[in-house]
């Protein structure tokens, strides 16, 4: 057996509408795959205690990591600790710089009712969590350069020799998401794979 992780953005959900195309196609196509995406607040160190008890509870069975937004923060993370193959759709890179502009004001998540409010100390925590990329065969970054939200060059810049998919236009959603679902699975499953950029 094998599981698949989907982390969600910030103040999003499981209901984030990429996260239920890629568990109905997973039940429909692979379903020997098991299909995880735990509900995440935004408070870094909370978020890190469940996915690493997450993760820890999966292994050693394989683990493929699927990250969209600020899920592509985490993903790296829990790739870069636990040698594991990640998925980065739109990435947030160095979140920290755009997480005060959150702080000291109510937050509501996107698809349920929950609130937050975050304080100086989890800019600090997510300083913490950042953390450099050294197993580049272990990612494939898919960038559009229409995304409204983030600066997808910076993504570029931090992946650099990782696999790379950059589309022009499109949006922060990344548009045709589901093109690459047979594709996905063949980079998860695949143990060596040929790098390339562009």
């Amino acid at each position: 057996m094998a599981a698949l992780l989907y982390i969600h953005g910030f103040l999003s959900s499981p209901q984030s509408f990429k996260a239920r195309q890629t568990r109905f196609w997973l039940a429909g196509n692979y379903p020997e795959i098991d299909f995880y995406c735990p509900q995440l607040p935004p408070y870094p160190a909370e978020t890190q205690a469940i996915l690493e008890s997450l993760v820890e509870s999966l292994l050693p069975q394989p683990v493929y990591l699927m990250g969209s937004s600020l899920g592509g923060f985490w993903a790296t993370w829990l790739a870069e600790k636990y040698n594991l193959r990640a998925i980065l759709i739109n990435p947030a890179v160095q979140p920290q710089n755009f997480m005060p502009a959150y702080l000291e004001v109510d937050l509501k998540s996107y698809h349920t009712d929950d609130s937050y409010r975050l304080h100086a100390q989890h800019i600090d925590e997510i300083i913490a969590a950042d953390t450099p990329v050294t197993r580049h065969a272990n990612y494939w970054l898919l960038v559009q350069t229409g995304d409204e939200t983030l600066d997808y060059r910076q993504a570029v810049q931090k992946y650099t020799g990782c696999k790379q998919t950059i589309e022009e236009g499109g949006d922060h959603a990344f548009q045709g998401f589901e093109r690459y679902f047979h594709d996905y699975i063949k980079f998860f499953h695949h143990t060596e794979h040929q790098l390339k950029n562009g």
